[in-house]
């Protein structure tokens, strides 16, 4: 590759650039790169004319326009600001501080700094300028009421928000669109144009022309009318455009596809293993459609060999092709009720990629022996062309393992010694876990059961038995494998990395448990082990569903990062995801790195440049945004549940207090909602965050996380998202845990009631805080997302299954919840606004995540 041609007479002055070489690789012409611009403007101390910063910088005449479209950039995305004589200055030395908006429902906002430092409060009349999500410039005011520093809008950097959508409103005349996104509190005058084809009540797409001014409301206009609120299936409309979630395949990309052959070719076969052979099958949930593992065991010596196999998705999906840049943009399927919408086109996903039964399949093979200690020996890596000998459910394998049920036995056939060896294994893994100290929270799943119009007929609790885990652990065996392979090979990648407790929330966990006369040891830096070893102390005890959802709050949110930083809730020194490449894009990735290591080579990916960590914060915000949408989606439905309910009564626990209230989770329902702290009793009630409680100032009364309350269900707000209820009685007594089974390993496994959260790769993470002290209005607690064969405390790759239409609903299992008075300091005030996520409220994915997604994969 020839190189770049450069001027000949460059100053020493311009060859001192800090990033000379990076501007010589990447432009014909080099400029000053915008780091050396911030240091010559940092040197000189005051600002500097277009002039001054020209002869500073040492800039020929004929580089003038280019330098100058060069601060335009910079001046654009907030690395410069120019005063009021046009002098070029740095925002840090103006005090002006860059960052993004973030709106509340409430009318006011927060302007989230790049770097570190404290959120900035917007207050109404600065927040008219921007919109949620927007980039700008802010000065430092003062501070407001509740000590908070406020902030004065400098400039907008840049506009976040082209098309929004929401309801068509009509007022005096005046038609408006109210947008979905609660955090955008400024409703959207429609341009006269579009006023004829819309009606009150309907969603609509509308294009902003005119952007928010200090003194105008922004403008627009209908691109697109959606249809009625209430028409089925509007709420996953609703939800893949107020979240810009791509849901069409560009025509490049679908073109692509078409050229795609519909079965393995022979021309595909070269330089892979043949192991067409070897009794592999898949074993999923009854719903699932698209499969990317299947697995084999057999005994070998007094260990065993474990063959998990994976689609290969990298062999149809070349890096930058059109199908691969859809897929980066996707970052990962995502698995809303009776809807999917996959990373890739079905015609792979559920078709030419998918490991279906009785057809060859290309796969990427980690191929492990495993001692009776449940030690990895060796393993290696290999491509190959499987054949799937059956497609089994997790129902048909726990029926006939464990309840030799002769229709299950029947249909599994020959197989079942190989199934019976996968068990044997799953036991010994069990015991590796147990010792090597990863974290086991036990969470309630629940399933959603349609009717013929799409709404919900009712919530049930989802069953999890032992071959859920079985294949959790051979996924997460593999998982492991592929991380040790890249860091022995020096090779980047994104790992899954799951960080322990900050400071602060070790603070604020141990001072909680300390109430309790409980200790978590580890001192300063606890290990996954010093949880693990206090929840198996805790078994037994009323007060086990409180201290174990405060335990697991006290976690961070797993992400994707090439710094590899371990996974706290797994107890893994490395950990990285390998197993679920047709449904998240960061499992891919790590097939093309593995594939590179085996071929001698080195792989880098063409998206941001090949910057690893912009593509695991890519991969990371794509998976928060499609569990927001998930989020808003049920979050609706189940409004759309209760709305015909007003005035029932129900039983539930407090399953989180906020500054503004208790959300209630209701018992059999499976619905949770506010009640409001005015409604809690004629008193003052002050929010403890540290013991998670509100104190009445007068009585002394309090309620407390898991209490148990009788409430009445008050009011149902479709539009906001917002399920209301009253306190008519409570805390109540504590219900009694059920007994425990027993140690799994030791025992004939029975289906498991209850999902065990941070034991896989990808089901419910271990992780994020439900609640942070800054809660939203009518935000309810979040719950760890299960989504992957490999539960590992981070929505992993645990693969959801669809939720389906059915009439036979599973018994409602009783959760043991109950509660314990413990002394709380005395705090806060009265509830006030505060910034987080106006999402309805709460969904079912807190500390139990409660999903509808069968399948955890880890």
């Amino acid at each position: 590759m020839p190189k770049p041609k450069t001027p000949k007479k460059l100053s020493a002055f311009r060859r001192s650039d800090p990033f000379y070489e990076r501007e010589v690789a990447t432009y014909e012409f080099p400029l000053p790169s915008r780091e050396f611009i911030e240091q010559v403007l940092a040197d000189r101390g005051v600002p500097l004319s277009l002039a001054d910063l020209v002869d500073a910088m040492d800039i020929a005449s004929h580089e003038r326009e280019f330098f100058e479209r060069r601060l335009f950039a910079m001046e654009r995305d907030g690395q410069l600001v120019r005063n009021r004589r046009n002098a070029y200055l740095l925002p840090n030395k103006a005090d002006l501080i860059r960052g993004t908006v973030q709106g509340h429902p409430d009318g006011y906002g927060f302007l989230v700094p790049d770097g570190e430092g404290q959120d900035i409060f917007l207050g109404p009349n600065e927040m008219r300028e921007v919109l949620h999500g927007d980039r700008a410039l802010v000065r430092i005011a003062g501070t407001d009421r509740r000590g908070r520093p406020e902030g004065k809008l400098v400039e907008v950097l840049e506009r976040a928000n082209t098309r929004i959508v929401g309801r068509v409103l009509v007022e005096n005349g005046v038609t408006l669109v109210v947008p979905e996104n609660r955090r955008i509190a400024q409703e959207i005058l429609l341009a006269s144009a579009g006023k004829a084809k819309v009606t009150a009540g309907q969603v609509v797409v509308v294009e902003l022309v005119q952007q928010p001014t200090r003194y105008a409301q922004p403008v627009g206009r209908v691109v697109e009318v959606l249809g009625n609120y209430a028409d089925p299936g509007m709420e996953i409309e609703i939800a893949l455009r107020k979240h810009e979630l791509p849901f069409e395949f560009p025509s490049a990309a679908k073109e692509q596809t078409r050229r795609l052959p519909d079965k393995v070719r022979k021309t595909d076969w070269k330089g892979r293993e043949d192991i067409t052979g070897l009794p592999l099958v898949t074993i999923d949930g009854e719903t699932a459609r698209d499969f990317d593992d299947a697995v084999y065991c057999e005994r070998q010596g007094r260990g065993f060999r474990l063959v998990v196999a994976i689609a290969d998705v990298s062999h149809y999906v070349r890096p930058g092709s059109a199908l691969d840049d859809s897929a980066y943009e996707r970052g990962n399927s995502v698995y809303f009720p009776r809807r999917v919408i996959p990373m890739l086109p079905e015609k792979l996903s559920n078709g030419l990629c998918s490991l279906n039964p009785q057809v060859e399949r290309l796969c990427m093979v980690c191929d492990m022996a495993i001692t009776q200690t449940g030690t990895i020996k060796q393993f290696r890596f290999y491509p190959a062309v499987m054949f799937s000998h059956a497609r089994l459910t997790y129902t048909q394998v726990a029926a006939a393992l464990y309840d030799q049920d002769p229709a299950a036995l029947e249909t599994v056939g020959a197989l079942l010694p190989h199934l019976q060896n996968l068990d044997k294994l799953f036991r010994v893994l069990l015991k590796a876990r147990a010792k090597r100290g990863a974290i086991d929270f036990e969470t309630q799943e629940t399933r959603m059961i349609f009717d013929d119009q799409g709404k919900i007929e009712k919530i049930v609790p989802e069953s999890r038995n032992d071959a859920h885990r079985l294949i959790e652990e051979c996924m997460l065996a593999a998982n492991v494998c592929a991380s040790e392979f890249l860091q022995r090979h020096e090779h980047p990648a994104l790992y899954r990395v799951h960080e322990g407790p900050t400071p602060e929330k070790l603070v604020k966990l141990r001072e909680f448990l300390g109430s309790f006369g409980l200790q978590l040891p580890g001192g300063d830096d606890p290990h996954a082990g010093d949880y693990a070893r206090l929840l198996a102390s805790l078994q037994g005890r009323p007060d086990l569903q409180l201290l174990q959802t405060v335990m697991l709050r006290s976690l961070r949110q797993a992400v994707y990062s090439p710094d590899n930083l371990g996974h706290f809730g797994l107890a893994y020194e490395a950990y990285t995801h390998f197993t679920s490449p047709i449904r998240r894009y960061p499992d891919l990735l790590v097939h093309r790195a593995i594939k590179a290591v085996l071929t001698g080579e080195r792989y880098q990916p063409p998206q941001e440049s090949g910057e690893w960590e912009a593509i695991g914060l890519h991969c990371s915000m794509t998976e928060r945004r499609a569990d927001e949408a998930d989020r808003d989606v049920e979050n609706w439905l189940k409004c759309y549940y209760m709305r015909d309910r007003i005035g029932e009564e129900f039983i539930g626990s407090v399953s989180a207090v906020v500054p503004f209230g208790l959300f209630v989770a209701l018992d059999d329902v499976f619905v949770e909602g506010l009640v409001h702290i005015s409604d809690l009793g004629n008193d003052y009630y002050h929010f403890d965050d540290a013991h998670h409680t509100l104190v009445g100032e007068r009585t002394g009364k309090r309620y407390r996380l898991s209490d148990r309350v009788r409430v009445q269900l008050v009011r149902v707000n479709m539009e906001a998202g917002k399920i209301d209820f009253r306190l008519l009685e409570g805390p109540l007594p504590a219900r009694q845990p059920e007994a425990e089974r027993g140690d799994a390993a030791a025992e004939t496994p029975a289906p498991a009631r209850r999902r065990r959260v941070a034991n896989g790769t990808a089901g419910a993470e271990v992780m994020a805080p439900i609640v942070s002290p800054e809660s939203p209005v009518q935000t309810a607690p979040r719950r760890a997302r299960s989504a992957s064969k490999t539960g590992d405390a981070g929505g992993s790759p645990v693969k959801p299954a669809k939720s389906v239409q059915t009439s036979k609903a599973a018994k409602p299992s009783k959760a043991a919840k109950a509660s314990k008075p413990s002394k709380p300091t005395k705090t806060s005030s009265k509830p006030a606004g505060s910034r987080a996520s106006t999402s309805t409220g709460p969904s079912k994915r807190a500390a139990g995540g409660t999903k509808k997604k069968a399948k955890s994969r880890v």
